[in-house]
């Protein structure tokens, strides 16, 4: 089962998102707040597997929630992904940054929303590769600050080739298409590779590989 909190001011968006997962069997809403605070809190009582949690709110915005989130060793099961109406605002990148698993728009097909809650559980691919490849357009068009420590050198051959296609927004299936191994033997690359670098999830390990140097940001 599929342990989901809802954390957002609107409340139809709550009762919303809350319906239409209560309908799946193998998923289940265990709380719901209207601030970031009590969303918090709710977290660390439930330690839900899943916390779809607003940009914009009240007390403490979804922002520093994923923050605290992120930063509590007690919640490092729980995959924080952003809601937003907007796809790529200003704030995605930051949450991003601050441990977001990934983030999905308010207008999600709902059959695209499912899949998404379902793969964000089982801590895969947190961001399709189309968002992925958006982000990076639109965010990764400057070079970022060089990040001190990470541990490229700890990498091997293939795991820093996974890291560099999970950077160009590719699926685990397309990894081991384009190095022609298995699926599971590409999420075993990519995997590896966010434990010796200490990223969180998949979001971050594509903000580590443009902050490392390891891939080159696009000029367009």
């Amino acid at each position: 089962m599929i342990r989901v909190l809802l954390v957002d001011d609107q409340p139809l968006i709550r009762s919303g998102f809350r319906a239409f997962l209560d309908l799946e069997d193998d998923i289940e809403v265990v709380a719901e707040a209207a601030d970031g605070q009590d969303g918090l809190e709710l977290a660390r009582e439930h330690v839900p597997d899943i916390a779809l949690i607003d940009i914009q709110m009240p007390v403490l915005d979804g922002i520093e929630t994923t923050r605290r989130i992120a930063a509590d060793p007690a919640l490092t099961g729980v995959h924080v992904v952003i809601l937003t109406n907007y796809g790529l605002d200003e704030y995605v990148f930051n949450a991003l940054s601050a441990g977001a698993a990934g983030f999905l728009v308010k207008d999600i097909e709902p059959e695209d929303f499912l899949h998404a809650v379902r793969v964000a559980a089982r801590g895969d691919a947190l961001l399709a590769p189309s968002i992925t490849r958006k982000l990076i357009n639109r965010y990764v068009s400057q070079p970022l600050p060089s990040t001190t420590g990470l541990a490229l050198e700890e990498l091997t051959n293939r795991e820093r080739e996974a890291v560099v296609l999970v950077a160009q927004g590719l699926s685990n299936d397309e990894i081991a298409d384009r190095m022609v191994i298995s699926p599971l033997t590409a999420k075993t690359h990519v995997n590896r590779a966010m434990t010796k670098l200490h990223a969180r999830d998949r979001a971050q390990l594509v903000i580590l590989a443009y902050e490392s140097g390891l891939v080159a940001p696009r000029n367009s």
